[in-house]
């Protein structure tokens, strides 16, 4: 059975507007912070981590006129200039926990929906911005 050209091309267009297009980011970035705690802790003397920092974002239905997410670059620029060898606690306007940096990385581009940061070998926290994913199902990477 022969398919008729147009009908296929209107599925494609129909398919196009259902995807979602996922990038991810990994950085390593050299930082140091301190943090101010309700108890007593060696976390609260000045410090420093070799951060893994991995940004999530994503764009539905379309990608920018660069048929991008986003530039890796420029997601580059925007975290690891500002932290590599940086005292956090001048970057961040919240105590700079990994749960904290990993939310104020999320919010450094309205496409991040999920960022993980990574301050040693098995501490790991993330943010994910649910308002960003509603309706999203299985939105995984």
């Amino acid at each position: 059975m022969k398919k008729e050209p147009m009908r296929f091309f209107q599925r494609l267009l129909v398919t196009s507007r259902n995807m979602i297009y996922c990038v991810s980011k990994r950085m390593e970035i050299s930082a140091a912070h301190r943090l101010s705690l309700s108890y007593e802790s060696k976390c609260q003397c000045l410090h420093g981590h070799n951060w893994i920092i991995t940004v999530y974002l994503f764009k539905k239905d379309k990608l920018n006129a660069d048929g991008m997410v986003f530039d890796f670059t420029h997601i580059k620029k925007a975290i690891h200039d500002q932290l590599d060898h940086a005292y956090i606690n001048d970057v961040i306007p919240y105590n700079p926990t990994a749960e904290n940096i990993a939310r104020w990385v999320v919010n450094q581009f309205d496409e991040c929906y999920k960022a993980e940061v990574q301050e040693s070998e098995g501490n790991v926290a993330q943010a994910i911005d649910e308002t960003k994913i509603v309706g999203i199902e299985n939105l995984v990477m």
